[in-house]
């Protein structure tokens, strides 16, 4: 009796610290590098080069200029407020940008800098209605949450919602000018069906999305 309990120990130990477990656990939060805040293009020549792209490579994009591009999109570019890269009415600050890789479905945390794993697989095919998003590095997807929103009322809350989802796609269209990337945002989305996929909740909407990427040939 007393070998099969150091038995099962030795098993239990193993279980516990075996490097799959680890790796697994590990997952569930990536912390992002440090995001680069200098550098890059003219705004000028940003603005001169921004465009929309359908035409993407399947090369995934390095854990620096993910961070980069997060960072742009809507990171915390004031510390002590915690304000952000893109304006939000009232600086409600209610989008949270999803994140859709090869390995999974991340959100973005941006106080902590960090992804946070929702979904352990690949919806990329799931996050627009058009060809080349299943096999672009990633799809960002906006979402809304309304309990969080300004606004009287329900129109309102949306209204407000779009536009700050406005702000941050032009970030990301910025970015992707400066560092050399295809990016399109996009509306054609099954909504339903992509927000069950996601499990969000019934206050949370689907506002867009937007591919990013290095350009196809």
């Amino acid at each position: 009796m007393k070998k099969s309990l150091i038995l099962l120990s030795i098993i239990s130990l193993f279980v516990v610290s075996s490097p799959d477990r680890a790796v697994s656990e590990a997952r569930k939060l990536i912390m992002l590098p440090k995001p680069a805040m200098t550098g890059g293009m003219p705004l000028m020549t940003a603005l001169a080069k921004r465009q929309s792209s359908r035409s993407f490579s399947e090369k995934p994009l390095p854990d620096q200029v993910l961070s980069n591009l997060l960072w742009a999109a809507d990171g915390v570019n004031r510390p002590d407020s915690g304000k952000r890269t893109a304006p939000s009415a009232m600086n409600k600050q209610e989008i949270d940008i999803y994140v859709a890789l090869a390995e999974g479905l991340y959100r973005y945390d941006a106080a902590k800098h960090a992804l946070e794993l929702v979904l352990d697989r690949d919806i990329r095919a799931q996050t627009g209605q058009q060809d080349f998003v299943a096999g672009a590095a990633l799809n960002l997807v906006y979402v809304a949450d309304l309990s969080a929103a300004a606004g009287s009322d329900r129109e309102e809350k949306v209204m407000y919602a779009a536009a700050d989802t406005g702000f941050i796609g032009q970030n990301v269209y910025l970015f992707c000018a400066s560092e050399g990337l295809a990016t399109v945002i996009r509306g054609y989305i099954d909504r339903k069906a992509l927000g069950k996929a996601m499990k969000l909740k019934s206050g949370q909407m689907i506002i867009l999305a937007q591919t990013v990427g290095y350009p196809g040939k």
